[in-house]
């Protein structure tokens, strides 16, 4: 726990709103890219119906679920987010300031499993 010389200095203040603001655009970046999955999938689905080859249509497929999943993920970082912004604006009041990575280490995981999953996906109905 590191202690503040000036309790809650207004720079703290200041960056602590401009870390929440990033993290606000991330969230909103994550929920327009699993809105841009789903609406693709669906684009994917009916290509074939546009073309009249109802026989090419295709029978399974997980890539509505996954954007769905990830506007959840988008909306509950903008959650954790608003969390950690508070926390962080009590410590600067109290003087005590304790880093943390957690919002950091769960949303980088999120994506490594993602993009995991989607390679496989991309893979799997390519061949």
């Amino acid at each position: 726990m590191q202690e503040l010389k000036n309790k809650g200095a207004v720079n703290d203040h200041l960056a602590n709103e401009r870390t929440y603001l990033a993290w606000i655009r991330t969230s909103l970046g994550i929920m327009v890219f699993g809105f841009v999955v789903v609406k693709f999938s669906l684009f994917i689905k009916q290509v074939p119906l546009l073309l009249g080859k109802a026989d090419l249509l295709p029978q399974k497929g997980y890539s509505s679920f996954l954007g769905i999943v990830i506007v959840l993920v988008g909306a509950i970082t903008a959650i954790l987010s608003y969390i950690r912004y508070r926390q962080t604006e009590k410590q600067l009041r109290t003087g005590q300031y304790e880093h943390s990575t957690g919002l950091i280490t769960v949303l980088t995981g999120f994506i490594l499993l993602v993009s995991i999953f989607l390679v496989a996906y991309l893979i799997q109905s390519t061949y």
